[in-house]
């Protein structure tokens, strides 16, 4: 994964949203690696909510770990229970269907 410096650069992106010291957000942190050592590939952006507090009021992020998803730069949803491997893959099929086709 790598940070995301400025958000209003890019139209999409996938930011995972986290805390240090937060024991949930290592869990779904592993699971985004995982899905990231599987492909080979950075899919994932990065920030340390405890360094943006500006950033986590206007998107109205209300927790932590958080899966922004961005689109065409319209937030288009904020998942909060990561909860399996296979439920982000659900949301990297809508939303990342390139990862999906064969080369």
């Amino acid at each position: 994964m790598q940070e995301l410096i400025d958000e209003h650069s890019k139209e999409n992106y996938l930011l995972y949203i986290y805390t240090p010291f937060c024991g949930t957000c290592s869990v779904a942190r592993a699971m985004l690696e995982k899905i990231e050592d599987i492909h080979k590939q950075d899919i994932f952006y990065e920030r340390n909510a405890s360094f943006h507090p500006e950033f986590m009021q206007e998107n109205q992020i209300e927790s932590v770990p958080c899966l922004l998803i961005k689109q065409d730069n319209i937030i288009k949803e904020k998942v909060y229970a990561f909860k399996s491997i296979a439920n982000i893959y659900s949301y990297l099929m809508e939303y990342k269907p390139e990862l999906f086709k064969k080369q």
